[in-house]
């Protein structure tokens, strides 16, 4: 086998198998510097067993055997480990099903570990930045760009957040029934950003992640089916349905980016599209409107609108608006002044945009210029739109979007 193929081999194994192997070791050692030290030597070693000996049949069965073996190795070493040795050598031996009341009725490490994550005793953003760091294998550069906050910061939090868990004790399981409202809003945000992560990834060649995509909808599906009476679940599963639905066409075949109004409506998963627009009706009839419904309900206006141009934008913009009550975020904002100008005329979207300029919250986020310079453009302000671009183009780290970004400027420069 070649060296690429290989090296595809492995990157391929760590998309799909790095937060399972993670999570099974942070199980079994309860060491979460450990489990993940021990991961990345796996896939090291992967890089040159694989090479002389082939790719084994179950990657993910390879690479957890050998970060385990690696993690006995190291608890040999250390004198304090002999309890945890033992423990984890019981483990490589007996795998059996463990009683099902310990974790909630739920026999999954992955889902385990967020819930493990996701204990009300760490503060929100560490849940989640710990989360998509030790279970999605985010980089800390990647999260911090997801939280809009520098890379110093995130490292911090997530230092602190595992010293959080190893001090206090918390176990990594499922809590029982009568626990799990605590954690949800935790739990579900994990979800969303790994899915966001995917369906729209911060930095890279590509725009569209597949494998943190299907992730998260695994998650969601997971958790729908352990809290099936929660709205907001079903809320999110929808989302994340909807959100899916367009996935393949949202960039074309040389990778170039496809805004919502010029893809292929023909080519959307048509049953995605039902099977979310049910849930959201299931979950807005509970009477117990949350977040992730209300964008559920934005994204069903998208996927079930036949034409772009018959689009509600006006009810968008006021779902939105709804949206920015439970959410009071700048980029909630941001997508509320996109509807208005879509509905009401680029002009008072244009107003909105630079009140939120004013405020200074976006400042170093690219959809902010970004929004400016497409409203510009709808309003024929070609050289303004010019100007924006060149700012959003300077924050942009997709390089989907940069390319986008450079058509869009192109288009709004006179040919000399």
């Amino acid at each position: 086998m070649g060296v690429n193929d290989v090296e595809e081999a492995v990157a391929t194994a760590f998309r799909e198998e790095w937060g399972q192997v993670v999570a099974t070791l942070i199980r079994v050692t309860g060491d979460w510097d450990l489990a993940e030290e021990c991961a990345q030597d796996a896939f090291a070693q992967a890089l040159d067993r694989w090479r002389r000996d082939g790719v084994p049949r179950r990657p993910g069965a390879w690479l957890t055997t050998t970060a385990r073996h690696r993690a006995l190795d190291v608890l040999r070493r250390e004198a304090a480990g002999t309890r945890k040795l033992r423990e984890v050598a019981m483990s490589v031996r007996d795998e059996g099903p463990r009683d099902p009341d310990e974790d909630g009725g739920v026999e999954d490490d992955r889902l385990r570990l967020i819930f493990t994550c996701c204990h009300p005793a760490l503060p929100v953003e560490a849940r989640v930045a710990l989360t998509l760091r030790t279970l999605a294998g985010l980089t800390t550069p990647e999260i911090a760009r997801a939280f809009l906050v520098p890379e110093a910061t995130m490292a911090q939090r997530l230092v602190r957040a595992k010293r959080k868990i190893r001090n206090a004790g918390i176990p990594c399981r499922v809590p029982p029934a009568h626990l799990l409202p605590e954690r949800t809003t935790g739990v579900l945000a994990v979800v969303y950003l790994l899915f966001n992560e995917g369906y729209a990834a911060t930095s890279g060649t590509d725009l569209v992640r597949t494998d943190l995509c299907a992730e998260a909808l695994r998650l969601a599906r997971l958790l729908a089916r352990l809290m099936p009476d929660e709205p907001e679940v079903l809320g999110l599963l929808a989302l994340l349905l909807l959100h899916d639905s367009r996935r393949g066409t949202r960039v074309d075949a040389t990778g170039a980016l496809v805004t919502l109004e010029d893809q292929d409506r023909r080519a959307w998963d048509r049953a995605a599209i039902e099977e979310g627009a049910a849930l959201v009706e299931t979950a807005l009839r509970r009477g117990r409107p949350g977040p992730y419904q209300i964008q559920a309900a934005i994204a069903a206006c998208h996927t079930t609108a036949p034409t772009a141009g018959e689009t509600d934008w006006a009810d968008i913009a006021a779902l939105y608006a709804d949206l920015a009550r439970h959410v009071p975020s700048a980029v909630v904002r941001l997508n509320r002044a996109v509807a208005v100008g879509m509905a009401a005329g680029p002009g008072q979207g244009l107003a909105l945009v630079a009140e939120l300029e004013k405020t200074g919250e976006l400042d170093g986020y690219h959809l902010l210029p970004a929004t400016r310079a497409d409203l510009l453009r709808r309003m024929g302000r070609t050289a303004e739109a010019a100007r924006a671009y060149d700012e959003a183009l300077e924050l942009v780290e997709n390089a989907a979007e940069r390319r986008f970004l450079e058509r869009r400027l192109r288009e709004c420069r006179p040919v000399e």
